[in-house]
C-alpha cells in the first residue's frame, strides 16, 4: 500500500491533551508527542513530500468542546486529511460525575456531528484514533478497572465512525492492551494511564503512519 499522503497536502490533528503536548507553551507550534513525530517521520522519509501538519489539540477537552471550536479549529484550515483523536476525558467525567459530564450516547451523538460536518464542508479524508487506557486493572473495583470496563461503549462508537465515515481506524487502545501483555505500563505511560511518555507516543505515531500505509 502506498503511502496515502500525497505531496503539498495538509494534515491537520485535533483532539485533547494527548494531542496537544504543550504545542501552545514551550513546543509550539506542535507540541512534542505523537504529531511531531508523525510530522518527523514523514519528512525524515518522504523529504520531497512538503506535507502540512497543523495541531489544534486542546488538554481536557472532550467531544463536547470540539464540537464548540469546531468552525475555527478545524474547517477553517480546509485540511486534505483530518485526524480526530477524543473520548478518555468524556469518560472520566461520565465515571466520576464532576463538571459536564459526557454520556456514552451524547459522544456517540456529537462525535457523528462533527464528522458530519467536516464531510459536508470540506474534502478532508478521515483519521480516527481510539481512545486508550494503559492499565490491565480490569477487576479490582478501582476508577482503573470502572474505566476499562466502561472504554468499549466509547471505542465502539469510533469503530461506527470509522465504518460510517469510510475513515482510516488506528486502533491504539487494542494495540497497547497487546503490548501490556509483555511490557509494564509504565515502560509506556508511568505516570498515570492516560499520557504517554516519548515511547508511549511512538506507539502512536506508528501506528498511525502504518494505517496512512508509511
Amino acid at each position: 500500500m502506498a503511502f496515502a499522503i500525497r505531496p503539498g497536502q495538509k494534515v491537520l490533528f485535533i483532539g485533547d491533551s494527548i494531542t496537544d503536548c504543550r504545542r501552545r507553551s514551550e513546543f509550539i507550534p506542535l507540541g512534542n508527542g505523537y504529531v511531531r513525530q508523525v510530522r518527523d517521520l514523514i519528512v525524515a522519509r518522504y523529504p520531497k513530500h512538503d506535507v502540512t501538519v497543523v495541531n489544534t489539540g486542546i488538554g481536557g477537552n472532550t467531544v463536547r468542546d470540539l464540537r464548540d471550536r469546531w468552525t475555527d479549529d478545524c474547517i477553517r484550515h480546509r485540511p486534505d486529511w483530518l485526524s480526530v483523536k477524543v473520548g478518555i476525558n468524556d469518560l472520566h467525567r461520565w465515571l466520576r460525575q464532576g463538571d459536564a459530564p459526557v454520556t456514552p450516547a451524547e459522544f456517540a451523538e456529537l462525535y457523528d456531528e462533527i464528522l458530519a460536518r467536516a464531510r459536508r464542508e470540506t474534502s478532508a479524508k478521515l483519521i480516527l484514533i481510539d481512545p486508550f487506557y494503559c492499565s490491565t486493572d480490569r477487576d479490582s473495583g478501582s476508577f482503573r478497572s470502572r474505566v476499562l470496563q466502561h472504554l468499549p461503549k466509547y471505542l465502539r462508537t469510533v469503530q461506527r465512525m470509522a465504518a460510517k465515515y469510510r475513515a482510516r481506524h488506528v486502533r491504539t487502545h487494542r494495540l497497547f492492551q497487546e503490548l501490556l501483555k509483555r511490557h509494564r505500563a509504565d515502560h509506556f505511560c508511568p505516570d498515570e494511564p492516560v499520557h504517554p511518555n516519548a515511547s508511549g507516543h511512538l506507539v502512536i505515531a506508528h501506528a498511525w503512519l502504518t494505517a496512512l500505509g508509511f
